[in-house]
């Protein structure tokens, strides 16, 4: 799979994409940056262009993903090799990369476990974003702060989403209560998602969400939602602007 889409291959979409935002005079926003040869190229473009990574391309890495894994692995774009994974940190800590994805895709096992190329790509990765990304907070790869801004103030920032992303009078208490020094082992029978399973089952982390609170009230505690889906789509500043008062 990452011979078929290679770093040639990513690279020259990217490519692409910055050429029509420079030719219409507009930004645009890179998802799912895996390469080397990308960071190095979107470093020189942040004029026009912002990047997203994802947890999967900064934890796992080719080959031994693949032979874990087989097609579980499979994503796009494909999960590369340590030169490339060290690169993505790179743009994380040096803000070429703006924001994190969890680019969730839950496909169960029956539908991955159909032979290549037949086998669908992507795989869970909600459930397990923030245990991932503080397991790397305490391990040195990027401060808490970093971190909070990748998941929450920058997307706020980025796409001028009204009332989210900071702790502030006016703002929705949309909160994520975390233990940093909690050991945890993440398995399948943990995922909440129907696809029932994820590639880091058997990883431990340290780092662990303890509870979810929106918009001052508790929905989460301790893996079990305690109140009714209360969901509302997100307000963008730029749409609330043009609504006349």
């Amino acid at each position: 799979h990452p011979v078929w889409r290679d770093e040639a291959a990513a690279l020259i979409a990217t490519d692409r994409l910055v050429r029509v935002a420079r030719e219409t005079g507009k930004r645009v926003h890179v998802l799912h940056v895996t390469t080397a040869q990308e960071i190095d190229f979107l470093e020189t473009c942040k004029d026009v262009a912002s990047a997203e990574a994802t947890p999967h391309h900064l934890t796992l890495e080719a080959p031994d993903c693949y032979e874990q894994l087989g097609t579980l692995a499979q994503m796009n774009p494909p999960v590369r090799d340590a030169t490339h994974k060290a690169a993505i940190w790179r743009g994380v800590q040096q803000g070429i990369i703006d924001i994190l994805g969890s680019d969730h895709a839950p496909h169960t096992r029956e539908e991955k476990a159909k032979a290549y190329p037949a086998s669908p790509s992507g795989m869970t990765g909600v459930q397990t974003l923030v245990p991932l990304m503080l397991d790397h907070v305490n391990a040195g790869k990027l401060s808490l702060l970093r971190f909070v801004d990748l998941i929450s103030a920058g997307p706020a920032r980025l796409f001028g989403i009204a009332n989210k992303g900071r702790i502030a009078a006016g703002y929705d208490a949309d909160l994520t209560i975390v233990d940093l020094k909690r050991r945890e082992t993440i398995t399948d029978q943990w995922v909440a998602s129907k696809a029932g399973w994820t590639p880091y089952h058997g990883k431990q982390v340290t780092g662990w969400p303890v509870g979810t609170i929106l918009r001052g009230r508790k929905v989460m505690w301790e893996n079990a939602l305690v109140t009714p889906a209360q969901g509302e789509p997100v307000k963008f500043l730029e749409t609330l602007s043009g609504v006349p008062s």
